[in-house]
């Protein structure tokens, strides 16, 4: 019998997020457990860094969605969870938005979390999600790195200004707990964690630990 497969899409069309994103979910990958697998949306942007490349990728993003028939369950690896509703009406089995989990699992940890954006124009357009999930109340603060997706997954400064830039939102804004706003930032989760001494919420691993339970438990 074989195992049911987890499909992990990277919906901008940059490989090394999408090599990052497979390197962050490997302690999530056992033996005996569902196939965990990373794919790349050809026809994405390089980045997804604005409200039309959100909308940009929404249909394809449903095309394939409602093209494989194989796999258990979907992840969108993009913090803007891009097509997720559209995603959703393409199948029966589980779609799930790394945004939404990220932020769910972020609220079992802290009574209050903080979120690390790619940049400035990214955070009214999260802001606008979490609106819309009712979770305002709980957001102690959302600053921004002032980088693209791809310095975010292969920059060299990458991590240390993640650090400060989460050092401000725990001390100067309350955060209880960080969220890393973008997929391309999952290498330095465990480093960001151990230099700020709270917890550090890789989105996209949280959204696959709820995948494996949905499979799991099917």
């Amino acid at each position: 019998m074989s195992r049911p497969r987890i499909m992990v899409i990277n919906p901008n069309s940059n490989r090394v997020v999408t090599a990052g994103i497979a390197e962050a979910l490997k302690p999530l990958m056992f033996e005996d457990g569902p196939e965990i697998v990373c794919e790349t949306l050809a026809e994405g942007p390089y980045g997804v860094e604005s409200q039309a490349d959100v909308d940009g990728v929404a249909m394809p993003l449903r095309q394939f969605v409602a093209s494989d028939h194989s796999s258990a369950a979907f992840v969108i690896a993009c913090y803007s969870d891009p097509g997720l509703h559209v995603c959703r009406e393409a199948t029966t089995r589980p779609v799930l938005g790394i945004a939404e989990c990220g932020v769910l699992t972020a609220l079992t940890r802290a009574e209050t979390f903080g979120v690390i954006a790619i940049a400035q124009r990214s955070i009214r357009r999260h802001l606008r999600y979490l609106r819309q999930m009712g979770l305002m109340d709980r957001l102690a603060g959302e600053r921004p790195l002032d980088m693209s997706v791809a310095e975010t997954a292969s920059g060299e400064g990458t991590l240390a200004r993640m650090i400060s830039v989460g050092r401000a939102l725990k001390e100067e804004d309350g955060a209880g707990a960080i969220v890393m706003g973008c997929a391309g930032m999952a290498r330095h989760r465990k480093m960001l964690e151990e230099a700020l001494g709270i917890p550090a919420i890789d989105p996209t691993q949280a959204a696959v630990t709820m995948a494996l339970g949905a499979v799991r438990f099917a």
